[in-house]
Order: structure tokens, then sequence, then C-alpha cells
């Protein structure tokens, strides 16, 4: 396995963690998951998002990064390899979309004093699905507070995702479409997607339809 940090990212309901726990166990990597089910502020967010939107993005970001130091701190001494469901910039992509402007740029600064601390991933795997496969999902997961999510919203999440990956060239980031595929169900559509993470890849960013 030639990179020793892979995240794995999506909008919400795209199958991130699902796809991040398969990937982790079949590649013996070490799995990080986020733990945002402790956020105080994210179910009164998406009943009131402006009133609830900045307490809940300082929140994550202290949670991510507090995570992301303490996980990876042995990482040299005991050669661990890491496969991570969120990307830390995500911290800033959400917040550029939930903040108002004053927000954002306080947010801003203390986003920018954390990130240069933490280590890169080598490789960001970007699960991509329709916005109607989207929704389908978040109403069979069931949980309460995503089932307000409306889907101008999620197109918003996607269009600034994409929008940053075209602004990072050095790094490498594999786009899958899996708006019809069913990498949870079919072990084929898993192993196709795992073979592809595990070839060695230029930087910049390159699309595969699953």
């Amino acid at each position: 396995m030639e990179h020793r940090i892979i995240t794995v990212e999506g909008n919400i309901g795209s199958g991130k963690t699902s796809f991040a726990t398969k990937l982790a166990e079949k590649s013996e990597a070490r799995l990080v998951l986020e733990t945002f089910a402790d956020n105080p502020f994210l179910q009164k967010f998406f009943v009131k998002q402006q009133d609830y939107a900045l307490g809940m993005e300082m929140f994550f970001l202290a949670e991510r990064f507090e995570q992301l130091n303490r996980e990876m701190t042995d990482m040299e001494l005991f050669n661990q390899r890491y496969v991570i469901d969120y990307l830390f910039n995500k911290s800033l992509l959400y917040a550029r979309v939930n903040l108002d402007d004053a927000e954002f740029a306080l947010f801003q600064k203390i986003f920018n004093i954390l990130n240069p601390k933490l280590r890169k991933s080598d490789l960001i795997v970007y699960l991509h699905s329709g916005i109607d496969r989207l929704v389908s999902n978040i109403y069979k997961r069931g949980r309460e507070f995503e089932l307000t999510v409306k889907q101008d919203y999620l197109k918003r999440i996607e269009t600034i995702y994409l929008e940053y990956f075209h602004q990072i060239p050095d790094q490498k980031v594999l786009i899958f479409d899996v708006t019809t595929a069913d990498f949870v169900g079919n072990q084929a559509d898993f192993d196709k997607m795992f073979n592809i993470v595990m070839q060695n890849h230029p930087p910049g960013v390159q699309r595969f339809n699953i």
C-alpha cells in the first residue's frame, strides 16, 4: 500500500464511512471515524441554521483537530497506515457554506493556525452520488436531524468540494461516481474501487465511474 494516509470524503449520505470501513479492513490500515454525534449544536443547526452554525462549526473544528492530532502521534513509531473518513479541510469548506462573511473570517483565522500542524493525506477518495440517491440514503439511515436537509444544501456542498479539489493540483484526488454502485452489498463494486485506490496515481483529479 503506497499511501500511508487515505482520506475518504463525500456528501451527506454518500456512504463514505461504509467505504472507509471496508477499505481499512481490506488494506489492514487503522480506521479513524469522525465523532460527529457528540456535537451539541448539530441537531439545533438543522432546525435554525443561522443561530447555531458558528457554534457547530467551531465544535467540529476542535474535535477534528484533537482527534487527528491524537491518532497520528505514533504514526512513524509504529509504521502505521490510516484510512480516515473525513478531510480536515472539510471544516473550512462547510464553514464557507454555513457561515456569514464575518463569522467565516474568524473561523478561517483559527483554521489557518491549526491546519499546518496536521499531517496531510497522501490520497483523497471522494464519493460522488446524484442528489436523488443521496436523499434516498439519508432517509434509509433515518438520522432525525438529517431528514430536514434540503437538496439545494446538498448541491452547495458538492460544488464547494469540487471547487476545492481543483485548487490543490499537487494533491492526489480520486472521484468515484457511485450513483448506481453498491459497494456495500456488491463485492465486485467494492473490489473495483479498492483496486483503483491501490494503484499509483499522479497528482491531480481523476474521475472513475463505478
